[in-house]
């Protein structure tokens, strides 16, 4: 069974980069046709998607959060990373990484990160 661990700090001063950090066990992040992904949520709002990478190494971004965002992955650590530049306060958030069969649509969740921005 797929277990998701995000991994990075948990304050990060505004105008520098937030950059997590999410480890896979229990199956690669190479298998056809998963999407990994990485998602938020701010302190009382919704759920907020923000990019993915591919089995394959394609990834996307929320159109919001494009110019920001750069996802990549370390495939011999069985790894994705999120890097997120010029943050602001606005940027804080519980942040998860998820794993998503495409076949089934079945989501498998890390535990979440709590990142604040703060100076």
């Amino acid at each position: 069974q797929v277990q998701l661990q995000e991994s990075g700090p948990g304050l990060v001063k505004p105008s520098q980069t937030l950059s997590l950090t999410c480890t896979v066990s229990g199956g690669s992040i190479t298998t056809g046709y998963f999407f990994w992904r990485w998602i938020r949520q701010p302190p009382g709002k919704g759920l907020e998607w923000i990019g993915y990478i591919t089995f394959n190494g394609i990834t996307g971004a929320s159109p919001s959060l494009k110019s920001r965002t750069s996802i990549s992955r370390d495939t011999s650590k069985n790894q994705f990373t999120l890097q997120l530049s010029s943050v602001t306060p606005e940027d804080t958030a519980v942040y998860y990484c998820a794993g998503v069969n495409g076949n089934t649509l079945d989501f498998t969740w890390g535990q979440g990160t709590q990142v604040t921005v703060s100076s």
